[in-house]
């Protein structure tokens, strides 16, 4: 699900994460090659504060400037990863289990390539998702993107 430079960028910041207590959701590179901008999820027990964000932003942009990835100049975005928060991990789809997600595919299976559902978690090496009453295996190799669809209850 990430790309080469995305998984590059991932491996060097995890350890200094891990050592704060925080989780790197996903990574996103997006824009010019030039000057991109470089998206970072984070969560971590508790929820994030505004406090977690302007620590976390210091210690990745010293670490992305120690590792110059890109040859010009580049945005940096640390925020929370929200109400339809990244799936990326096995370990994701299998925390958020009962939730509803959309999960796209780079390749079709059984004829469709975006899946929404209300997600079972992993089996084997396949996420599995019910859609319409059909519990259906998608290959975890084979996912392109995946979030879940966050729902606010306004009843409350």
């Amino acid at each position: 699900m990430l790309t080469k430079t995305e998984e590059k960028l991932l491996l060097a910041l995890e350890p200094h994460a891990q050592s704060e207590g925080i989780e790197i959701v996903t990574i996103e590179v997006v824009g010019a090659k030039k000057s991109p901008t470089v998206r970072i999820y984070i969560d971590c027990e508790g929820g994030v504060s505004f406090d977690v964000i302007s620590k976390a932003q210091a210690w990745i942009n010293d670490t992305l400037d120690a590792m110059d990835p890109f040859p010009g100049a580049y945005m940096l975005e640390v925020s929370s990863p929200g109400i339809d928060r990244p799936l990326r991990t096995r370990e994701h789809f299998s925390r958020f289990a009962g939730d509803k997600a959309m999960i796209q595919m780079t390749q079709a299976v059984e004829g469709r390539a975006r899946w929404t559902g209300i997600l079972q978690g992993m089996e084997d090496d396949n996420v599995m998702i019910e859609v319409d009453g059909t519990t259906v295996a998608l290959p975890f190799d084979g996912i392109k993107r995946a979030h879940v669809i966050g729902e606010v209850d306004f009843s409350s």
